[in-house]
């Protein structure tokens, strides 16, 4: 039986949509995976500033290019963040945050975070004073394959 034309370019179409498919759910797959690797690491950063201190962390999980924005100023790169923060790991300031939301590129290189963070010091006198409020972090994937943070 000769297939004609038309019958063929419509098998070829419906191949074409089930690949798509199949694409579209091992790509659904792979960023569920990449959203549980950026969560992880958001867990590490937090545990590493409260363990080692806030500064060591933000060295840590800072991309070369990674810019900060603290009070209303940029502290941009690696190394300017590193002399801002270098000896910022005291006992009396504490930091804990944790995302409530994480969203992640179809290509699985960037990735952002928002969620709440407390910010707690112990003053002159012994009393802790906390404030709180939401953090937002852009996350970019290195070549080795690790998360740091380019915005936060």
């Amino acid at each position: 039986m000769k297939k004609t034309a038309k019958q063929l370019s419509g098998i070829l179409f419906g191949i074409l949509v089930l690949l798509s498919a199949c694409q579209q759910e091992d790509n659904s797959k792979l960023i569920i995976q990449w959203q549980e690797e950026v969560i992880q690491t958001e867990a590490d950063f937090a545990k590493m500033a409260a363990k080692e201190g806030i500064g060591n962390a933000f060295i840590y999980y800072a991309a070369d290019s990674a810019v900060l924005m603290r009070s209303n100023k940029l502290i941009k790169g690696k190394e300017a963040i590193a002399a801002k923060y270098g000896e910022f790991n005291s006992d009396k300031v504490k930091l804990s945050w944790k995302p409530d939301f994480v969203e992640v590129s179809a290509s699985g290189d960037l990735a952002y975070t928002y969620g709440q963070y407390i910010y707690s010091v112990i003053d002159s006198l012994g009393e802790v004073k906390s404030d709180t409020g939401v953090f937002h972090t852009v996350w970019k994937r290195q070549i080795d394959g690790n998360w740091k943070f380019v915005w936060d």
